[in-house]
């Protein structure tokens, strides 16, 4: 891959936790293809190649649904959620995709309460190059824990 597409994909990733950490949802689904899939599996099952996911949306559609239901429809606890995300180590490049890995951690953060490790694990991702620059066509969050806290309300 090249140092300027490297460079976009590093874009793509911090713009892509900016996103999150902001509470941003409605620009959640523009960092996706049309036709992507967006999945959220354990390890466990990812390791043993069982199709379960804990989470599972196939269109750009059904995660503005799911923005839909943050915004409008789900009540809780609020908290705010931090993304570190890793380098991002590019496995495949094909000219117009490039299969990556990078790892993650989510912090979450109750006004009340100390900052606690929400979530980590990997980003197995699928990114397009389309005319709006670089797009997520199919991104697997495989986490590392065989259990979410609470619930898994914000996208990973």
């Amino acid at each position: 891959v090249s140092l300027e597409r490297f460079q976009q994909l590093l874009a793509l990733y911090a713009d892509y936790a900016a996103v999150l950490d902001a509470n941003d949802w409605e620009r959640w689904p523009a960092f996706f293809t049309a036709d992507c899939r967006y999945r959220v599996q354990p390890r466990e099952n990812f390791d043993q190649t069982l199709p379960l996911c804990t989470m599972a949306f196939e269109s750009q559609g059904m995660l503005r649904d799911r923005v839909y239901g943050i915004s409008n429809t789900l009540f809780h606890e609020p908290y705010y959620q931090r993304h570190v995300i890793g380098v991002p180590r590019v496995l495949e490049d094909s000219g117009d995709t490039i299969k990556t890995e990078a790892n993650y951690a989510v912090f979450r953060t109750k006004p009340s309460e100390p900052s606690t490790v929400f979530n980590v694990g990997r980003y197995l991702d699928t990114v397009r190059l389309t005319p709006e620059g670089l797009r997520f066509e199919d991104k697997l969050v495989v986490f590392d824990s065989e259990l979410i806290a609470n619930s898994l309300i914000y996208p990973l």
